[in-house]
């Protein structure tokens, strides 16, 4: 299969892109940033440098390929708009990346008995940017494709590739590590679900090659961690003492008000139950274990 990958030198592209080629698949991968070229084409990635708002070359390239996988950004309504309109009507596939955050919540450190199932519809709530993810996803899944939308939990385990670094978990180490003090927003009982790279990677491959892949897909790997017991492993990692509660606008002072708010103190805790059903079984370590065995330091 010849595939059209965005985000190509990112922590999840990255994963996916060298995942497609182990299994064999020609893998032509979009970059923004010219001096990973090399990089790319090492790992048997054909680079194309280039970014979303090229209309015309994500269209072109979306033609000559089986299928398109977009990890690039999982908010830009014209590059989906454009994958649309260049697959529609035809056999391939899309793929699009989101992420759970979309059905987060504004505790502020609180716990929520709240689990989202992708067996059942769901609505986003009003937050805007929430609600403008929700229509990305909803237009992949309306296209006249074979679409598929993977909604991924928080993400952990060391990238391959020019970004090898998760979203969530770096601010708060590096936090610990300036400090000496690991803090969390409130009192770091919100949780979220959690999936290792790999298990996310040999999603994204099934979601490809199997027909009966179609629609939503929540991404995660069986386990929901709260932000304290995530504190408390990096605390164990870096020698350091009990974890920290921090207020609202302490963490946001240092971490920015909206990612402290709605991603470091929000619930997001997800079942994936659709992925299962493809046969789809995560088995890699835990994001504790993870944290204390084998998340890089330097």
């Amino acid at each position: 299969m010849h595939v059209f990958l965005t985000g190509a030198s990112g922590y999840i592209g990255g994963a996916v892109a060298r995942e497609l080629v182990r299994a064999g698949h020609t893998v032509r991968g979009l970059t923004r940033t010219p001096g990973v070229a090399g990089t790319l084409a090492a790992a048997g990635i054909e680079p194309v440098v280039g970014d979303l708002g090229d209309t015309a070359l994500l269209h072109r390239e979306a033609e000559r390929a089986d299928a398109v996988v977009n990890t690039a950004n999982s908010d830009h309504r014209g590059a989906v708009d454009t994958f649309v309109k260049a697959l529609r009507g035809s056999d391939k596939v899309l793929v699009h990346t989101s992420g759970t955050s979309v059905i987060g919540d504004d505790a502020q450190g609180e716990p929520s008995s709240t689990v989202f199932d992708d067996a059942a519809p769901f609505s986003p709530g009003d937050h805007p940017i929430r609600r403008a993810r929700y229509d990305v996803d909803r237009a992949v899944l309306d296209a006249e494709v074979r679409s598929v939308v993977l909604c991924n939990s928080l993400i952990y385990g060391n990238g391959t590739g020019p970004r090898p670094q998760t979203v969530l978990i770096p601010p708060l180490v590096e936090q610990a590590r300036s400090s000496g003090v690991v803090r969390v927003v409130g009192r770091g009982l919100n949780r979220w679900s959690t999936v290792h790279l790999d298990d996310t990677a040999d999603l994204y491959l099934l979601a490809l090659t199997d027909p009966a892949a179609t629609g939503f897909y929540f991404v995660e790997g069986g386990e929901d961690v709260s932000f304290a017991e995530i504190g408390q492993a990096i605390a164990r990692r870096l020698g350091l003492g009990p974890v920290q509660p921090w207020d609202l606008a302490a963490a946001g002072a240092v971490w920015g008000e909206g990612f402290a708010r709605y991603a470091l103190g929000a619930n997001s805790r997800v079942r994936g139950t659709r992925a299962r059903a493809l046969g789809w079984r995560p088995s890699r370590p835990s994001l504790t274990d993870w944290l204390e065995h084998d998340m890089p330091l330097g």
